[in-house]
């Protein structure tokens, strides 16, 4: 399937995302001010985090789609990946930011001021977030962008926080008991801080060059399998993942006696299946003749 979706329309939605962000930052603030609960302090000290990382998805999205140089043969897709482990890190700090607010207000409770009011603007903001959130995610992994999916998983995660303690304080106003207030609090901290370690996880995986999932690299062989006809077998294929971009190598077997230009449209075959299968990918393809078989890897069918 084709993609419909530009260099400049993935920063524009990038830029959004910083025009939402501050949007859901001032109505949570505005919550917060109102009411006094600690517990939206947290959440709406987690939208400054969703500004500062959008804005670093910006700047990645806008640097990762630089062509390749001479310093950077393989191209500039990688810097993705470092947005993501900057928004792990701040999410991390804001964590342990909301512990000690929480902490704090657990030995002195206090009454929330204009409850209702202070609550429906919250609710609203979430509402906000989540329909944002559903568009990064379904533009992010359309475009193949860590950056923006990962920055629409996180507000999915900041929804679902801001639906625990909307919960959490309407049953506080209900039982009268103000030390749920702190608690949930502590418990958006513990939340987002697993959220912090999760994308620090993935990011730092990729930079490692971890293979495509399992799914891909059975797709992958079976591509090859189907479209090598006249080879004899493809062996030692790796693959590796830098933002959206895929790399894939194999050692491409063929007869000895096989003319160089009857490989090398073999190999143009598979890089056109392989193209079509895998969008946004980085093909290298070792020929060799039927001595250097090593019987294992994948047999052209």
């Amino acid at each position: 399937m084709p993609n419909r979706y530009t260099t400049t329309t993935t920063s524009r939605f990038a830029l959004i995302s910083i025009a939402v962000g501050v949007a859901v930052l001032a109505l949570k603030f505005f919550a917060w001010w109102i009411t006094g609960s600690v517990a939206l302090w947290s959440d709406a000290l987690e939208s400054i985090v969703n500004i500062a990382t959008a804005v670093a998805a910006l700047v990645a999205i806008s640097y990762s789609d630089r062509p390749a140089d001479a310093n950077h043969p393989f191209g500039h897709h990688k810097a993705e990946y470092f947005s993501v482990v900057l928004e792990g890190v701040l999410i991390v700090i804001a964590a342990f930011s909301i512990m000690s607010s929480a902490f704090s207000a657990f030995f002195d409770p206090r009454p929330l001021e204009q409850p209702a009011l202070g609550l429906a603007v919250n609710l609203f903001a979430s509402l906000l977030n989540g329909i944002w959130a559903t568009v990064l995610v379904r533009v992010g992994r359309r475009r193949r962008s860590m950056a923006l999916t990962a920055d629409g998983v996180h507000l999915f995660t900041d929804v679902a926080t801001s639906a625990g303690v909307f919960v959490g304080l309407v049953l506080a106003l209900a039982t009268g008991w103000l030390i749920l207030d702190p608690l949930l609090a502590a418990l958006v901290a513990v939340n987002i801080l697993w959220q912090g370690w999760r994308l620090i996880r993935v990011s730092v995986g990729g930079l490692m060059d971890e293979a495509v999932p399992s799914d891909t690299l059975d797709l992958i062989r079976n591509v090859i399998s189907e479209n090598a006809d006249g080879a004899i077998e493809a062996h030692d294929v790796r693959t590796r993942l830098a933002g959206r971009m895929t790399f894939i190598e194999f050692h491409l077997v063929v007869p000895g006696a096989m003319a160089v230009s009857e490989s090398h449209a073999i190999c143009d075959r598979i890089e056109k299946a392989l193209r079509a299968a895998v969008p946004d990918v980085h093909i290298a393809i070792h020929v060799e003749p039927e001595n250097k078989a090593k019987h294992t890897g994948v047999v052209v069918v």
